[in-house]
This record gives structure tokens, sequence and C-alpha cells, in this order.
């Protein structure tokens, strides 16, 4: 009998606001264990440009790596360090903050509607105060794998390991080992893969319906499913509906958890040097 992972806990997306009156969902988990190691997803989307037209100014990070996924629409990202990058339709890109960033991203208007994605992932706390990294990953360097049954997966950091192969993503230099995928079945397209066995996973569905391991979760819903044995245990999904969603797995960071605004830490004394540090101008000589 094949093992499969149940769903723990259903969690709804909450509308907010972000950077320069950006409109977003947002799931947070940062005091939540079966989050860990992300952080927040928030997704972006709109159809109408006054939603997202003032993007996201110049502000910092540290102690998080950020992923941000794009379906539809263009942002560039710049930041202190001098990186440029082009983030279009179908593409990704990376940052791990580590001691200190400060980036913005920003809307090239070429067309009236958006749809993204802003990953939060936490970072060990031995790469907290390490040198920034970034990366961009253009839409065809994402590996795709499509069929009838399937529909169409899109895997965008790590490894999905499906029944008959398995799916590598371009990121693999993330702080603990983890997944990112994107999923587009039609109705009652059906996916089965097996995460490594200590990782914590979660769905989020942005289109449609899915039943996951037996439950059901909505549009705008994240299905957390923590670890419940040794043994592989499958994520089977069947499509409602013609649907979409974001497939996550991750390393769980069993260590403390302090958020303050753009900075994560393991303290308040850390929160408070952090803030001390970026007010005397330290995040940009780095």
């Amino acid at each position: 009998m094949t093992n499969i992972r149940y769903v723990q806990q259903v969690i709804n997306a909450h509308a907010t606001s972000d950077g320069d009156g950006v409109k977003i969902s947002r799931v947070a988990g940062f005091n939540n264990a079966k989050f860990s190691p992300f952080l927040m997803i928030d997704e972006l989307k709109s159809d109408e440009s006054k939603d997202y037209v003032g993007g996201f100014p110049p502000h910092p990070h540290r102690g998080i790596e950020t992923l941000t996924y794009m379906m539809k629409g263009h942002f560039q990202h710049k930041d202190h360090m001098g990186n440029t990058g082009e983030l279009r339709s179908g593409g990704a890109q990376w940052m791990a903050a580590g001691q200190g960033v400060i980036h913005s991203e920003m809307p090239v208007m070429e067309e009236d509607s958006l749809h993204g994605f802003q990953i939060w992932i936490n970072q060990p706390a031995k790469d907290k105060m390490t040198p920034a990294r970034y990366h961009d990953f253009q839409p065809e360097t994402i590996n795709e794998h499509s069929a009838s049954d399937l529909g169409l997966l899109r895997v965008i950091a790590g490894k999905i390991q499906l029944k008959d192969q398995a799916i590598q993503g371009p990121l693999s230099t993330t702080g603990v080992p983890l997944t990112v995928a994107d999923w587009k079945p039609k109705t009652g397209g059906k996916i089965s893969y097996a995460p490594p066995v200590t990782h914590n996973v979660m769905v989020y569905v942005y289109q449609g319906e899915l039943t996951v391991n037996g439950k059901v979760i909505h549009q705008g819903q994240l299905a957390l499913m923590p670890p419940q044995s040794t043994e592989a245990e499958w994520v089977q999904m069947q499509a409602e509906t013609d649907s979409g969603a974001l497939l996550f797995s991750g390393e769980p960071i069993d260590e403390p958890v302090v958020h303050y605004g753009p900075f994560v830490m393991n303290s308040m004394q850390e929160i408070e040097q952090t803030i001390q540090d970026y007010n005397n101008g330290l995040f940009e000589t780095y």
C-alpha cells in the first residue's frame, strides 16, 4: 500500500498591500513550524495597472532568501551590488540577502495585467551574515514536463520525483534543500510525487480546485503536509477543474524565527543590531 502524506492544515490567503501600494494575497507562516523553511508566499495578481504600478522601490533585507516567479508581466530588479535583472513572463529570480542587501523591483509597464509570486525562504543562522547573492532564471531555463494526463509541470527549484522520472529545476543553491514547482493541470489531470521524507510539503492553489490526498483545496488556499513517517509518502492530486498550483517542499530549519519588517533573524537582539546597521549605512558597504 502506498503511504500518502495527509493534509494537516489549510490556510486561507488574505488581502494586503506592500511596497508602494501593490495589492497582494498573502499566506504567512513565520511562526508555523510546518511552513519551514518557507516564511511567506505573496501572490500578485491584477488586471488593473493601478494595483501594482508603484512597484517595490528600494528597500533592505537581511536573513532571508527571496524567490520571485513571474507568470505574466515584467519586473526589473536592481540592487546595491550592481545587479540588474529582467523578470519576464515564465521566468524567476532568486536572491539570498545574507548580511544585507538593498534592492528594488519595479514593473515595466508593457501590458495592463500581472500575475506572479514572491516567496520568502528562511536562511539558517550560519548563512544570515554571509555576503548577498543574486541570480535570475529566464523562461527557457526552467525545466518543463507535460503529458495528457498530467498537464504542464514547471520545476523552478530543486527536484520533483514523479513515479517514472525526476524533474530538476535550475535553482539548486538554496541554503537548505527545497523544491518549488508550478503545476497547471486540465480538468481531471493527476500528479503523484514523493517529496523527501524529512521535508515539509505545501500546495498553494492559485486557480481552480484540487483534491490533495483526499482533501479539496480551493483557489487562494494553502495545504500543509508535514512528515508523518520515515518511509516515502506520496502526494497525490487531481484537478477538479482547469487549475494551477505552486508545489513546495523543504528541509525544516529548527531555529528561532524573529521577524521585523524586511528582516528575519534568530533573536530580538539580532534584529536591533540589524536596524542599527541599516540606519548607519552599513548595508551599502557590503
